[in-house]
Order: C-alpha cells, then structure tokens, then sequence
C-alpha cells in the first residue's frame, strides 16, 4: 500500500486531504494531528483517511512513502528534514521556510535520499495562470516589460508570518513560474496596522537585467478582497483577476511606443489600442493539478514545476525582501550562479 500522510488539519490541511482523496496517485490517505477534535472532524469530513496522532508514527511505517505538510511555517524545515531523511518524498506548504540556508539544506537532504521534494505553490498549477505562462513563452506578448501585482484583503492575520512570507510569496512564485530570469535587486517597505510585531501592509519591488520590473502590493487590511495581476509586454498585455470566475484572463492588444522627435529633441509616444480577448480557462481545480503533478514527480522521476528549487529561489528572494524592509527599504543586492 502507498499512502500519503498529511500533516496537520487545521486550514490547508482539509483541502490538501480532499484532493488527495481524490487523486489515484497514492492508495491510502493517512492525517496527522496531535488535537484529538481535528482527528474527530478528519473522520466525520473524510471517511476514507486514515489517522494518526504521531508524526513519529507516521515517519516509522513503512506504507508511507510521502508526507505533505500543512502545518506552521516555523515547522516547515524541521519536519521536512525529518521526513527526508526518514526516506519519504515530501511536499511543503509554501514558503519551504524561513531561511535560504534552511531551504538549501532541504535541497541537500532531498538529494542525499533522492526523494522529491515539492512546494506546495498552488497558483503555479492554476490554469489560468499556466495559460498566461503559455502566451509569454510563445512569444505573443513580446519583451515583458512589467508585471503589477495586487493581493489585498481583510485578514487572515497570521502570528508566525508577515504579509509578505504569508501573500506577497504567492506573487513572486507567479512571476518566477513566467520567467527563468531571478531578479538581481530587491526593495521593499512595510507598515504594520493595527501595531503588532508583523507587518500587515507590504510593498515589494524586484528588478531584472533584462529590464524587468516587478511590484507587488500586499496588505491584510484592506476593506476589498482584490486578487490582480497585470502582464506588460512590449506586444500585448495581460489582466489577471484571480475573483473573476467566468473570464479571469483577458488579453490586450494595446501598447505604447516613444520615438525621437529630431526636431523638437524631445520623445513622442504613440498608443495602440486593438481587440481585447478573453481565452477560455479549463475549471480544473490548481490544488488538483499540484496533487496530480507530486504523484508524477514520485512515480517517473521528473521534477515537479514547484520543486525544492523552485521553492528555494522564492525564500531568497522573500528573505532579501524582509532584509530590505528592515533597514528601511534599502536596495537588497542578490547573485545567481
């Protein structure tokens, strides 16, 4: 039998389990909580998982092959440690943790067991997100130019993380899912509302060689739920709004070009205004296509689109962020080998 535990059933945990469920990757679902109530509702919600009260437990039998954890960020590196090295392939809640060199050692422990490790990164697998990969890659927007994020709402006010480690993190997993590129300098600010040890209110702006620029808008204390990303390339650009069921992606043929006026020695720009399109998005659940894809990863070797790599690179930058957000909103500096 090839089980999968999960670990932890407080928020992510419930829906991790029911894709899991679902999914024909693994042949039994096994949670693991040490509250006794959280064990109670895993049986009234889903009564084809198994329980476990012991993460020891769960390390020592030999049906698991995997553990997803869904539990504090402050845990993410001690137990993911654990697990690998106990021989289990493991996927993490995002962020993979708190510390570059704590997702550097993972990245070694994984390699050492040769056991995948994944992040759970949700919005990579989302289809509407993966269609707007599709039309960077294929060229259709040109050189990109910027990508403007806004992630606000009221709460969920996290006691371990900041706004940043907790939604700004979606967004530079997005922007490093549309391109290889990392970004070599990292700003920014925050505030915290009410007063509290966290900031609630983040603003992050990463720059590119290629003259990429990235802003991301984060805050846990917005009236609105707002949920947009905006695409620009030097063709065509893009909205993503993440709260629109029905066409979440529209694209648009419209852009700016500055020439040189020689005579007045000054730049002219002229604006372009075309069709806007909105492409069908398959419903497909993301947190479907991340199951889906860490069952694949186990069973043929080939590394998931979120892997321990991946997870990595986002910490680093999120780790240059609070770095930056520390000292005022000094410009972080960061190499790439």
């Amino acid at each position: 039998m090839r089980a999968i535990a999960i670990v932890g059933y407080g928020y992510w945990g419930p829906k991790l389990t029911r894709n899991f469920l679902q999914s024909d990757g693994f042949d039994r679902v096994l949670v693991c909580d040490e509250d006794p109530e959280r064990l109670r509702r895993v049986t009234r919600e889903n009564p084809g998982a198994g329980t476990s009260p012991s993460f020891a437990a769960v390390l020592a039998d030999p049906g698991v092959i995997a553990v997803a954890l869904a539990t504090p960020v402050a845990t993410h590196h001690p137990l993911a440690l654990a697990a690998l090295k106990a021989g289990k392939h493991v996927l993490v809640e995002k962020p993979l943790a708190t510390r570059s060199a704590d997702a550097d050692e993972l990245l070694r422990a994984a390699a050492a067991s040769r056991r995948v490790l994944m992040v759970d990164h949700t919005f990579v697998y989302h289809p509407a997100v993966q269609r707007i990969r599709e039309l960077i890659q294929a060229g259709d927007l040109g050189r990109l130019n910027y990508i403007d994020s806004t992630r606000i709402n009221l709460g969920l006010f996290q006691h371990d993380v900041d706004v940043l480690w907790d939604l700004a993190v979606h967004d530079i997993s997005i922007v490093n899912y549309f391109t290889p590129e990392r970004p070599t300098a990292v700003q920014a600010v925050g505030s915290a509302h009410p007063p509290g040890p966290l900031s609630s209110i983040g603003i992050v702006t990463l720059r590119y060689p290629s003259g990429l620029f990235v802003h991301v808008n984060c805050s846990w204390v917005s009236p609105v739920k707002i949920r947009h990303i905006l695409v620009g390339g030097d063709k065509k650009m893009v909205v993503y709004d993440d709260l629109n069921p029905t066409e979440p992606v529209k694209i648009y043929d419209t852009g700016v070009v500055a020439h040189t006026d020689e005579e007045r020695n000054r730049l002219i720009y002229d604006y372009r205004a075309g069709d806007v399109f909105s492409p069908r998005i398959a419903p497909r659940e993301a947190l479907a296509n991340l199951v889906a894809d860490f069952a694949a990863a186990i069973n043929n070797g080939k590394p998931p689109l979120s892997d321990g790599r991946f997870g990595a690179d986002t910490v680093r930058i999120l780790e240059a962020a609070q770095r930056s957000m520390a000292s005022g909103g000094s410009e972080i500096r960061l190499e790439w080998s």
